[in-house]
């Protein structure tokens, strides 16, 4: 009983190290994978950090271009959009920034004064048509 406990162990133990040689390292994944579904990764984002994600005007994307990330290119969205507020008044057009890492969305945040200068935004329709079921009735 004792020996097929050990053979066992000793099979475990040689498919674990199998299986950590044949996979990647995060080092050595590409971080510049083009984001083919940005535009659902930045609206389920959008939607779930919104004050209120339901008719906003003014909306725009651009197609992902790689731009310096400190020292590093990474592929990066911008977007522009007009919100409402917990009092359901527009804040006016703001733009922001996505930041993508290996093809997924890495970081969104506020763009700051000219990191989306000269966009080439184009007309986002469906995060001005987002309705929540609810608000939407």
């Amino acid at each position: 009983m004792d020996r097929n406990a050990g053979t066992l162990a000793l099979i475990f133990a040689c498919g674990v190290a199998l299986a950590a040689c044949s996979s990647k390292s995060p080092d050595s994944a590409d971080p510049n994978v083009f984001p083919t579904d940005y535009n659902r990764q930045i609206l389920l984002t959008l939607t779930q950090t919104l004050v209120d994600p339901t008719n906003i005007k003014d909306a725009g994307i651009t197609d992902p271009f790689l731009r310096p990330a400190g020292k590093e290119q990474r592929y990066v969205v911008c977007v522009r959009l007009n919100a409402r507020d917990a009092s359901r008044l527009y804040t006016g057009v703001k733009e922001r920034i996505a930041y993508f890492y290996g093809g997924n969305l890495n970081q969104f945040v506020d763009a700051s004064q000219g990191q989306c200068a000269n966009a080439a935004y184009k007309p986002w329709p469906e995060l001005e048509k987002y309705c929540l079921a609810k608000s939407c009735l």
